[in-house]
C-alpha cells in the first residue's frame, strides 16, 4: 500500500498563500485552537516533502529563530524535527535541517518513488508550484487547506490553487478554529468532461 500525499497550505479567503503590507504571520489571526490542531498534525510522525522556494524560507525563518527561540510555535518545532526530502535542483548538501535528504531529480518521480516506500505519510505545508504538478501527475491524495477570514487582494501574493486544470473535491474533514479559521480536508480527483 502507498504512503498518502496531503498538500497542507494556508489561504486568505481570496485564495492568497501569503501577503505583504502589514498582516504578519497568519494574517494576525491565530489562535490557541489553531496553533493546538497544528501541533496535533504535525506531531504525529510524518515525512516532510519541500520543494526549493518553500525550504529556503523555512530555513531562514529558522536561522532567525535559534537567535529568538522564544517565538517559534510548537507545531513548527514538531515539523522541523520531522524526517524530510527537499526536492531542488539549486540547493546544496549539506541542508541545514536535522533528518532532511537532497533530491535532484523531478518532483512527480520523487514523490511517486516516496510514495511507493515510505512507511510514514506524506506532508507537505506551502510549496506551492511542486504541489501543482503533483496534484496534476495525481500524487495528492489529500488537500488540506486553512482558509483564514482576510481578503487581501491589495496585498495578497502566491495565489494557492491556480492549478490550470479541472478538479471534482470530496470534502472529507472540515473544523472551524478559533471561531473563524476554517480547516477544510478535501480528496482531489481530475475533473472527467462527459
Amino acid at each position: 500500500m502507498s504512503a498518502t500525499y496531503t498538500f497542507d497550505v494556508f489561504s486568505s479567503l481570496d485564495g492568497f498563500g501569503s501577503a505583504g503590507g502589514d498582516w504578519g504571520g497568519y494574517w494576525g489571526k491565530q489562535g490557541p485552537e489553531l496553533l493546538a490542531r497544528r501541533l496535533e498534525l504535525y506531531g504525529q510522525e510524518c515525512h516532510m516533502v519541500f520543494g526549493a522556494n518553500t525550504f529556503r524560507l523555512f530555513s531562514q525563518f529558522w536561522q532567525e529563530i535559534e537567535q529568538n527561540p522564544e517565538v517559534e510555535d510548537p507545531w513548527g518545532v514538531a515539523m522541523h524535527e520531522q524526517p524530510a526530502t527537499v526536492i531542488s535542483t539549486t540547493l546544496s548538501d549539506p541542508l541545514k535541517w536535522p533528518q532532511a535528504t537532497l533530491e535532484r531529480a523531478d518532483a512527480v518521480e520523487v514523490v511517486r518513488q516516496l510514495k511507493a516506500t515510505s512507511a510514514l505519510p506524506l506532508r507537505s505545508h506551502g510549496s506551492l508550484a511542486m504541489n501543482r504538478s503533483l496534484l496534476a501527475a495525481g500524487l495528492v491524495d489529500f488537500i488540506q487547506i486553512t482558509i483564514f477570514p482576510v481578503l487581501t487582494g491589495a496585498h495578497g501574493d502566491s495565489p494557492v490553487l491556480d492549478v490550470g486544470e479541472d478538479y471534482d473535491l470530496e470534502l472529507i474533514d472540515s473544523r472551524l478554529l478559533d471561531g473563524s479559521i476554517q480547516e477544510l480536508t478535501y480528496r482531489p480527483t481530475q475533473h472527467v468532461t462527459l
